[in-house]
């Protein structure tokens, strides 16, 4: 880990966010239309066309057989902080439970509504009553006023995408000091890619907070890894070659360093938020023998994990570039490397190069994560969302219970 470990954190006022009737503060106050399948997405995005520029955003499943992971994640994901009001779009004949996501939608006091194409006349129909429902759900959330907030009320993930040889040396280095400044101030903060964390599960088992966590540690790292092999894939693409990596241990010690130095209080499974402050890795490769594909088919289906485990933001860093932004949470967006900042620096926050070149610390860079990551919570927006990214992709997975809350079962 870097020398330069610490970030003061003075007094944080100014955080807003919306209240929720479980007591979760979100820093959004957004529509979710959620296709429940593919035949259902034109319509989806057709109603929100003309919303464009305010906080109406497509999320969906894809698919007509039902699994039970996508289910949760949809009910998690509906029932997030940031989201205000949600619109279901079914086409009528898929096998998801829409049933079962509206109740759970209502249980939680936001406005809900379902709409079926197949009942409500076609697409065109369908599409002016969804307009008219996001129209009138508008007015309503505007009337809600935010309440204050705290930053131990903060939940934040992180991930890396585009990653080069300059992502381990600065981004994700400085990535961990705002980690650590976070969990020091009572947020709770989710690190993932188990598959890019191959070759340090031992060191992470060090930060530990129990020997059956750190056994656990290791075994989930293991467990990504033969994943891999089976499915004669690694997570280690061209562009990172390209950009300077050489071996998938090299990419790992770069992807561990954005998790920081505090202690590791849990592990935890997609759509599963822990249950206490802290730090806690997101274990994202199914269980089970592969029968979904590969874990992490891109960066914005882990992103939506972290999501659904509560996350108001994520810290994104990358080195070759990424453009990619979220729907329901905003991403932070952190560049390593000086050149692709300059090239891209519409799609970035944070110019992280700039320590190579001797105009700013890794404290410094920390510091502007972490006081970017506050800001969210204050009402700015990032760049990804003042371009309109609103990137979402959900796909077929499988889960076992790890144990009671975020510990491993003794």
């Amino acid at each position: 880990m870097p020398v330069e470990t610490s970030i003061t954190t003075p007094d944080t006022p100014g955080l807003r966010g919306w209240r929720r009737s479980d007591g979760r503060v979100g820093i959004r106050n957004t529509i979710v239309v959620a296709y429940l399948v593919e035949c259902a997405h034109h319509v989806a995005r057709e109603v929100v066309r003309p919303f464009e520029g305010q906080d109406v955003h497509v999320i969906g499943f894809p698919g007509c057989y039902p699994n039970e992971y996508a289910q949760a994640m949809m009910e998690r994901l509906c029932t997030h902080p940031n989201v205000g009001g949600v619109l279901l779009l079914s086409l009528g004949c898929e096998s998801f439970n829409k049933r079962k996501l509206n109740d759970a939608v209502r249980a939680s006091g936001r406005p809900v509504e379902t709409l079926t194409i197949q009942r409500n006349g076609g697409t065109r129909s369908t599409v002016d009553a969804g307009r008219a429902w996001v129209t009138k759900t508008l007015r309503q959330l505007a009337s809600v006023p935010p309440t204050p907030m705290r930053t131990d009320q903060l939940v934040i993930g992180t991930i890396c995408g585009g990653s080069d040889g300059t992502s381990g040396i600065t981004g994700n280095p400085a990535a961990g000091l705002a980690f650590d400044a976070l969990v020091a101030d009572g947020a709770t903060c989710i690190f993932e890619e188990t598959g890019e964390l191959i070759g340090c599960e031992h060191i992470m088992a060090d930060r530990a907070a129990t020997p059956e966590l750190a056994a656990a540690l290791i075994e989930t790292v293991g467990k990504a890894a033969s994943y891999y092999a089976k499915m004669g894939y690694g997570s280690f693409a061209p562009g990172n070659a390209d950009g300077g990596l050489t071996t998938i241990e090299e990419k790992s010690l770069g992807a561990y360093a954005k998790s920081g130095a505090a202690p590791i209080s849990g592990i935890i499974k997609p759509g599963i938020a822990p249950d206490m402050p802290g730090l806690f890795l997101m274990d994202v490769v199914p269980d089970g023998e592969p029968r979904f594909g590969f874990p992490n088919i891109n960066d914005n289906a882990e992103i939506v994990e972290l999501i659904a485990s509560g996350a108001h933001a994520i810290i994104f860093v990358t080195g070759r570039g990424s453009v990619v932004g979220s729907a329901i949470s905003p991403v932070v967006k952190v560049c390593a490397n000086p050149n692709t900042y300059r090239n891209m620096s519409d799609d970035m926050d944070v110019d992280a190069g700039r320590i190579l070149e001797g105009r700013g610390t890794l404290r410094d860079v920390g510091r502007e994560i972490y006081d970017r990551v506050l800001g969210l919570a204050r009402g700015e927006r990032s760049a990804s969302e003042q371009l309109g990214h609103q990137e979402f992709i959900l796909t077929y997975k499988s889960f076992e219970p790890l144990g009671p809350g975020c510990l491993p079962a003794a």
